[in-house]
């Protein structure tokens, strides 16, 4: 099954990986940015486009932006700005060539450490041609799993190289040297570099200083079948103690950042009981997802309640094959290493901790298959020996398999070209799912096509109704449709849910104030305030809303903060000196309109009011002036004219 006639050493095998994984994914090169997550990496995030700047790297070191402390991989989406601007193709192929270099690493550490040339090849093949991993490649926010993957990659592969050099053997028994021999090896530094990195790219690589000890028990062999002792355990145990520690600062800094973005759900809202269930399931979806990846979707509905036969069977499920590699692991230490390998590198995003509406995705497969995949291909091995017979058949199942897998990552890229044919894919394959309704809705409105959103922003608010994105998406479709009365509802209840955010107050607001109920628009206003006294639309709009109910006095300090708060708005001080003009208070009124035209110069309109602004401070030669300029700018504007008559009427002089 994994042996051939043909003579390939592991360039040529490296070659052809790499040139067929390149082949396989150059379709991305035609695909653009989608709207989920896209915006806040890329095309949203100023930081990001300025490119490689010392700024910039500040700023990734210093900023949880997307909840997540990941600065190498803002350096990696700065470099690509640098160097294709926002041309998705450049980011695309970023991702490819990471994966590229992930699928060699792999093959490069497999033989390495096994000596098995056609098994690690198979293994890094599936693991390149595998479509659970097209999210991971063809989503350019997921620059972090790739990126992630390459320093975990790296590191195995140098810490290999450590324990198999000089004192550490894997064919020998632990030498009885100092420890602090082997902690000042070269490799043994490096390979703690490299980790620090990969926590730099992805915090869920935490896991691998247990993958480490996996590492030590197969396939290098240092504590493995007939080389056990509890003393040489403490000591590689030991040895393990400053990857740790930075996976424990790490881990830290992770759930500081995702809890000060809002992103991690509390027990009161996900009870550690639904957790623990969904976390069972989502391990079975993962392992049949892995061997029939079908229905593959960005994002998988949350389920509060799986049926407890569900539940039951997936604990029985990973207590059997756990019982099975354990009963197996001095015969078959590969199975050892592969199911736990799989098991645990998946314990930070299996839901234990919950962040974002997701109940699995695929994205989080991108290192935990690995593992699997080392399970079934040198389980497959293994079988074939005790079966010869079936070398021929399970050479053309492995061929078909790959054949199989390839083909599936072809057309699971069809569906990532855009976020309207990702979405609806989306919606399609997993049936109620509120998140997918809401961004579908979100990629049609910015598709030019906002009738057809507003049917599935209405179905996500239907599936989740204290779902604040999707109450606060209905609301603004609406509102820009001109369904203001409609539109306030849904802005209230998305002000509710996110009582601290003064933006759905606001716009809740305007929604009031567009359907004829100014006073409880300008308390929308003035909550708005109260969260953000610097919102300068709301003291706008609140500014208007008062001087329309005749409250000039409660008015003007709102048409002077937002004025104040941004000086170069034109606007802002043509609405502050038309509430002065009509407060009687001319003098500070023509200071505001002076101010507006030393901005815009050519606006008829300011001219007109200065000119009567001066007029009521009895400067008639002035007044005349920019009654006239008024009048050249603007003929139609018969206002200017009809008060410039009168004026020379009374004064021929000025004519």
């Amino acid at each position: 099954m994994y042996t051939s006639r043909l003579k390939m050493n592991p360039w040529s095998i490296s070659l052809v990986l790499a040139l067929a994984t390149l082949v396989l994914y150059w379709p991305v090169t035609w695909h653009g940015f989608i709207t989920l997550d896209d915006n806040q990496y890329v095309t949203s995030n100023p930081q990001v486009q300025a490119g490689l700047t010392w700024a910039g790297v500040k700023w990734a070191f210093q900023n949880t932006i997307a909840s997540n402390w990941h600065p190498l991989t803002w350096l990696s989406h700065m470099l690509d700005c640098q160097l294709f601007g926002l041309n998705p193709a450049g980011h695309h192929l970023t991702n490819v060539f990471f994966h590229i270099a992930n699928t060699l690493l792999l093959f490069a550490w497999l033989n390495r450490a096994t000596g098995a040339l056609w098994r690690s090849a198979l293994v890094a093949a599936f693991f390149a041609w595998h479509p659970l991993h097209v999210e991971s490649v063809a989503w350019v926010a997921e620059r972090k799993d790739v990126l992630s993957a390459f320093f975990w990659l790296l590191t195995l592969l140098v810490y290999s190289k450590y324990v198999t050099s000089d004192q550490w053997r894997a064919t020998s028994a632990p030498p009885t040297l100092p420890l602090i021999t082997h902690h000042s090896s070269l490799y043994y530094l490096m390979s703690l570099v490299l980790f620090a990195f990969g926590l730099m790219s992805k915090p869920m690589v935490v896991t691998l200083p247990f993958v480490l000890l996996l590492v030590d028990f197969w396939p290098l062999n240092r504590i493995g079948p007939g080389n056990f002792s509890w003393k040489t355990a403490g000591r590689l145990a030991f040895e393990k103690l400053p990857f740790l520690a930075l996976a424990a600062a790490a881990s830290c800094v992770n759930v500081i950042a995702q809890k000060g973005g809002g992103a991690t759900w509390s027990l009161a809202a996900l009870p550690m009981l639904t957790r623990i269930d969904n976390a069972l399931v989502s391990y079975a979806r993962y392992l049949s997802k892995t061997f029939w990846p079908a229905d593959l979707a960005i994002i998988y509905p949350y389920q509060n309640h799986w049926p407890l036969a569900a539940v039951l069977a997936a604990a029985l499920l990973l207590l059997f094959w756990s019982g099975v590699v354990i009963w197996r692991a001095q015969i078959s230490p590969f199975l050892f290493f592969g199911w736990f390998y799989f098991v645990g590198t998946l314990v930070p995003t299996i839901g234990l901790v919950q962040a974002g509406p997701q109940a699995m995705a695929d994205r989080y497969l991108y290192l935990p298959s690995i593992g699997l995949l080392i399970l079934i291909v040198w389980g497959g091995q293994e079988l074939l020996t005790s079966v010869p017979q079936w070398k021929k058949l399970a050479t053309l199942a492995v061929i078909a398999a790959l054949g199989a897998c390839a083909f599936a990552t072809a057309n699971q890229l069809t569906y990532w070209q855009n976020s309207v044919k990702l979405f609806s894919h989306t919606v399609e394959v997993t049936g109620d799912n509120y998140a997918a309704d809401d961004y579908l809705g979100g990629a049609l409105e910015l598709a030019g096509l906002p009738d057809a959103a507003v049917p599935f922003f209405a179905e996500s608010v239907r599936l989740a109704p204290h779902f604040p994105q999707a109450q606060w998406s209905l609301g603004m479709a609406q509102l820009r449709q001109g369904h203001a009365a409609e539109a306030s509802e849904h802005l209230a209840v998305a002000a509710q849910l996110t009582p601290n955010d003064p933006v759905p107050h606001f716009y809740c607001g305007k929604a009031l104030a567009d359907a004829g109920q100014p006073d409880a628009a300008d308390a929308q206003f003035a909550e708005a305030l109260r969260l953000k006294p610097d919102f300068v639309q709301a003291h706008t709009c609140l500014a208007v809303g008062l001087a329309r109910q005749k409250q000039l006095t409660a008015a003007l300090p709102h048409f002077a903060a937002a004025a104040n708060l941004e000086p170069d708005n034109p606007e802002l001080h043509f609405n502050y000196g038309l509430a002065l003009l009509d407060n009687h208070q001319p003098a500070q009124a023509a200071a505001e309109f002076t101010t507006e035209l030393r901005l815009t110069p050519n606006e008829a309109k300011a001219h007109y009011r200065l000119a009567l602004a001066l007029q009521q401070q009895n400067q008639t030669a002035e007044a005349v002036a920019h009654f006239r300029q008024a009048l050249k700018l603007a003929p139609e504007l018969t206002e200017a004219g009809a008060a410039l008559d009168a004026i020379i009427s009374a004064h021929p002089e000025l004519k």
